[in-house]
Formats: C-alpha cells, sequence, structure tokens
C-alpha cells in the first residue's frame, strides 16, 4: 500500500522526525504485514487512519494520534498479553531514534497503552479520537463485519472453539457495557447504532 507509506512520511515530516524516517515507516509496514495477521493487518492499520482523519476535528493532537495509530498493533501475537505495553515501547524506542519531540512521544506512548482497553477518560480528546477509530469496524457492513470476525478467529486459530467463544463473548460484553461506546459526537451519531447491532448479533451467535 503505497499510500500508507506516503501517510506515514506526511506525518513524520509535519511532526520535525529527522534521520531514517522511511526506514521506520517501512519496518512499521513489514509489521503489520506479517504472516499470521488476518484483522491486525495493513487493511486495519488504512481503516483507523481514515477513521482518524474523520474524526481529526475532535483530537487535541491529531498527528500524535496518527502515530498511535501506526503503532497500537505493530507488536501483535495473539498468544499475548502484552501486546499494547510493547507496541508503546516501540513507539518510544522508535520516535526517539527520529528525534520525535519529548512531549509528543510520550503522549503517542501513552495512547497506544489505552488501546489495551479502550478506557477514555472525559475529557481526553486524543484518547477520544483513537479509541473510536480504532472500534469503528465494529459500525461496518454485513460483509467487512464478517471478514473482521473470521480474521480474529483465524489469528486465534491455537485456540478452542469453546474457548474462543467464551472469550469472544467477554469481549463483546465489555463493548457493550460502555456507555456511549463512542466518544466523539461524530463517531456516535455515524457509527453507534450500527455497531451496538453488530455486536449484539455476533454475540448472540455465540451463544450455546
Amino acid at each position: 500500500m503505497r499510500h500508507l507509506a506516503e501517510a506515514w512520511l506526511r506525518t513524520a515530516s509535519r511532526v520535525g522526525a529527522r534521520g531514517d524516517v522511511a526506514g521506520a515507516g517501512a519496518d512499521l509496514l513489514a509489521r503489520y504485514a506479517a504472516g499470521g495477521r488476518h484483522y491486525h493487518d495493513l487493511t486495519h492499520l488504512d481503516e483507523v487512519l481514515r477513521n482518524i482523519d474523520e474524526l481529526a476535528g475532535h483530537a487535541r493532537d491529531a498527528d500524535a494520534v496518527r502515530l498511535a495509530a501506526w503503532f497500537h498493533d505493530a507488536v501483535y501475537d495473539a498468544g499475548a498479553h502484552d501486546n499494547e505495553e510493547r507496541s508503546a515501547v516501540l513507539a518510544e524506542q522508535v520516535l526517539g531514534g527520529l528525534r520525535v519531540a519529548d512531549e509528543r512521544l510520550r503522549e503517542v506512548a501513552r495512547l497506544v497503552r489505552l488501546t489495551a482497553g479502550h478506557e477514555v477518560a472525559t475529557g481526553d480528546a486524543d484518547a477520544a479520537v483513537l479509541c473510536d477509530a480504532d472500534l469503528a469496524v465494529l459500525a461496518a457492513d454485513p460483509t467487512r463485519y464478517a471478514r473482521y470476525t473470521a480474521g480474529v478467529r483465524q489469528e486465534y486459530a491455537h485456540v478452542r472453539d469453546e474457548d474462543f467463544a467464551a472469550g469472544r463473548a467477554a469481549v463483546l460484553r465489555a463493548l457493550l457495557a460502555h456507555h456511549p461506546l463512542f466518544r466523539t459526537p461524530s463517531a456516535r451519531e455515524a457509527w453507534e447504532s450500527s455497531a451496538r447491532a453488530n455486536v449484539a448479533a455476533e454475540l448472540a451467535g455465540l451463544s450455546p
């Protein structure tokens, strides 16, 4: 996806990154293109970045949010429980090496860590934009939603069906417990009702 490489260069330029910016972007793209990724892949990264562009007006620092999107699934192992932490550490290392300002670097790492649970504090505009952009797939049309759920299942192919269903159901219930599910006004208007319907239907399908 050449446009992703170009998007990385534009964002890096706006935040004053220096050094091997292109190499850092190529490494990130290679991570999302790695084998075994069936949902947390280049398509997901592309969608999240497009969603951020749509919601950017709600952000305090839209470029910090964009950088966080680039790193939020940079480390992904379906069998691990520290992907977000490891991704945040990677962001700190890479952005530090590119001499991105410390304040923005810390904000990017903070945002990446927040995607572990998508818990957004009131008034946290950047977190709201990132989490809404990340969760927007929940409001997708039936074809995309089916590809999303199939991709997630493939990433957990090592897990028995009954165990996957139990774990997935817990995730879906936690999502439905968020009131509202989306934190920015634009996302709530565009995606809330469709997302809740999709999640509820998937949850019902997992019930014995």
